[in-house]
């Protein structure tokens, strides 16, 4: 039977009666068809995750009584930190979603001059909302119990200088010689940290390039062939995790 999982962002503790927030009441009301005593999991980012059970359904309030409390984790042994350039929104939307789901720590979302979203500070404030929000979604489905931090849309001098204190930051760039999968095997059994710099649909500008190579970003080359921002973000996060963090 599916693990129905739901991130509550309060405090929980075990034997507290709590109501579900809506969205989530609602998709367990209507698309679940949950009955009373059904068993869900509760987690609120703060790190493990409760067992709960189903005590009140009624219109559309979903109550539940908490349960223990286990101290699970299922994070990555490498921190990474993913500097996107700013796709539109699915795509945005996607690299949220699935770098959550391979284990990302930490993302900052990055205004750059190619980028073909264009955000001021009201409609910012709304789309990191609106990444939390798929990063939570994306923890309910994956079994991650603490959620990535999502930055505030940073410019890349900013977003750069945030990644200092990572082991290693890299950048891709079709022009590197030097390659990423060499450089990360290489160094596999030593990485802890990494902060990777990746371009919008239309790339970094050359001005750009040069921005982030004075902060200390190395250009690395991922493959022969030019990927979409979001392709290439999820490939080299996969990769990544997989020499270096918890796949394979």
């Amino acid at each position: 039977m599916r693990n129905v999982r739901v991130f509550i962002p309060i405090e929980l503790s075990a034997g507290a009666r709590v109501v579900l927030p809506e969205q989530a009441a609602q998709h367990i009301i209507k698309v679940l068809r949950l009955r009373l005593g059904a068993a869900l999991t509760l987690f609120n980012g703060q790190g493990g995750e409760y067992g709960a059970k189903l005590i009140e359904i009624h219109r559309k309030i979903v109550g539940v009584e908490v349960g223990k409390f286990s101290p699970v984790e299922r994070e990555s042994t490498l921190h990474i930190t993913l500097l996107q350039g700013l796709a539109r929104g699915e795509r945005m939307d996607f690299i949220i979603q699935k770098a959550t789901e391979l284990g990302v720590a930490r993302i900052i979302p990055v205004q750059t001059e190619r980028s073909v979203v264009q955000l001021d500070d009201t409609r910012a404030e709304k789309r990191s909302e609106h990444w939390h929000n798929v990063a939570a979604a994306a923890c309910e489905q994956c079994g991650r119990n603490i959620l990535p931090d999502i930055n505030a849309p940073l410019n890349l001098f900013f977003a750069c200088k945030a990644t200092l204190m990572a082991q290693q930051r890299w950048l891709l760039s079709p022009e590197a010689t030097q390659s990423l999968i060499e450089t990360a095997t290489a160094q596999a059994t030593e990485l802890s940290s990494i902060a990777i710099l990746i371009g919008p649909e239309g790339g970094l500008s050359d001005a750009e390039e040069i921005i982030a190579q004075s902060s200390g970003f190395r250009p690395m080359q991922f493959g022969a062939r030019i990927m979409r921002t979001e392709t290439a973000a999820i490939a080299a996060l996969a990769a990544l995790q997989s020499l270096a963090g918890d796949l394979g």
